[in-house]
């Protein structure tokens, strides 16, 4: 015979065989499945995921509305209706495609599609449909998001989703099913909290903010407005630190924070560690790809890029706008300065400063120049290895003689 049960917080609350049932008596006063009408506000635009989202994928886009949306120059038809986006080389007549490089503009000559987003500069002798930018390639991502827009925001609780009684859901925030919402979190106007999530106590999750299925966030971290968390992210867990006491390990309290700021995308499975003490900050606009670990006391700059499989130990500083590629390992208290670029799977050593705008490559890290000779020299080893047999054949042969 099957008994109703009431919702239970698998961040705070505890099973026992004995305790059961009086565990779930207590939370059904404690937790609350709520619905939320507030009116709706405009959405910033700024923020490239929640673009447009009232128009219906597939509708017809006119040149010229584009144009004007992009804050862009057109030459042509303007009426052109487009249907979709594609690939220079597959674009068909009511489709965009983008030229951004002098490789793509020679294939553009032979492109059938029906508009393109061309650089100030680009030649149109032909007389081609072309909207005019500085800089196609963001143009035409934002382009992207007018053809492909994100499913519209479902304002509401699910039914099934638990929501502590002291947390603050904002106007128009969507809480899908499943997701537990702990004591004294915010959560701000519509922000999108994917089905499974687990927010922590006390974590304020700023507007329009997109956390995908299945993220988990710790206490007390503070994400920003704008920011999108793909699915298994795991926000504000433990930092790694233990120390010896005689023969063993003890754990050494992570009583840190999260901070991360507006603007910021995490990639699927990544990990941020809280600090030991302080704070792990991650900066504005920055982007990590999948399967990225953060460890405690990071501080990441403002638009800073990390590649996928990349790990950062603890005490890390990376300055505003550094690019660092995938498998990058980088040892603790190490610090990249602003606008440096660290290649794939290049190491960097503990404490090691990597200056400004430098780019270095290769384990230990080490500038490009001097990596790619270092490079060209091995690949002369076999040839070397060679001439030197040969000098001792002919040296042995002469001692013989």
């Amino acid at each position: 015979m099957s008994r109703a049960t009431s919702p239970r917080c698998p961040l705070c609350c505890t099973a026992g065989s004995g305790s059961r049932r009086r565990a779930g008596s207590a939370i059904s006063s404690k937790w609350r499945t709520t619905t939320t009408t507030a009116e709706p506000t405009p959405l910033d635009r700024r923020h490239p995921a929640l673009y447009d989202t009232s128009r219906q994928e597939g509708a017809p886009v006119r040149v010229r509305e584009l144009a004007e949306w992009l804050a862009a120059t057109f030459e042509g038809d303007g009426e052109k209706e487009l249907t979709g986006v594609a690939p220079l080389e597959t674009a068909g007549a009511s489709d965009l495609a983008f030229v951004a490089s002098r490789k793509a503009a020679a294939q553009a000559q032979n492109s059938a599609a029906g508009c393109l987003i061309v650089p100030l500069e680009f030649p149109n002798p032909q007389g081609r449909t072309v909207i005019r930018t500085a800089e196609p390639r963001t143009a035409f991502a934002r382009a992207l998001s007018r053809f492909h827009p994100p499913p519209p925001v479902e304002p509401g609780i699910h039914p099934t989703a638990v929501v502590h009684p002291d947390a603050q859901i904002g106007p128009q925030a969507q809480i899908a099913a499943h997701a537990v919402i702990g004591e004294g979190a915010r959560i701000g106007a519509r922000s999108r909290i994917g089905a499974g999530c687990l927010i922590g106590r006390r974590v304020r999750v700023g507007e329009d903010t997109v956390l995908h299925a299945g993220v988990i966030i710790y206490d007390d971290v503070d994400v920003g407005s704008r920011c999108i968390l793909h699915s298994g992210c795991v926000i504000g867990a433990d930092g790694f630190g233990f120390v010896m006491a005689g023969d063993h390990y003890e754990k050494f309290p992570q009583v840190g924070r999260v901070v991360i700021e507006d603007d910021v995308e995490i990639g699927a499975n990544s990990c941020v560690d809280r600090a030991a003490l302080g704070v792990t900050w991650i900066g504005q606009g920055t982007k990590l790809d999948n399967l990225v670990h953060v460890a405690h006391n990071c501080r990441i700059g403002r638009h800073v890029v990390v590649a996928a499989q990349t790990g950062f130990s603890g005490g890390v500083t990376v300055e505003d706008y550094a690019v660092i590629g995938g498998q990058v390992g980088i040892g603790d208290k190490a610090r990249i300065e602003s606008r440096a670029v660290l290649g794939s799977g290049c190491g960097v050593l503990s404490s090691k400063i990597v200056r400004r705008g430098q780019v270095v490559w290769g384990t230990p890290a080490r500038p490009l120049k001097e990596y790619l000779e270092q490079l060209a020299n091995l690949s002369r080893l076999p040839e070397i290895r060679r001439q030197l047999a040969e000098l001792r054949r002919r040296v042995e042969s002469r001692e013989e003689g």
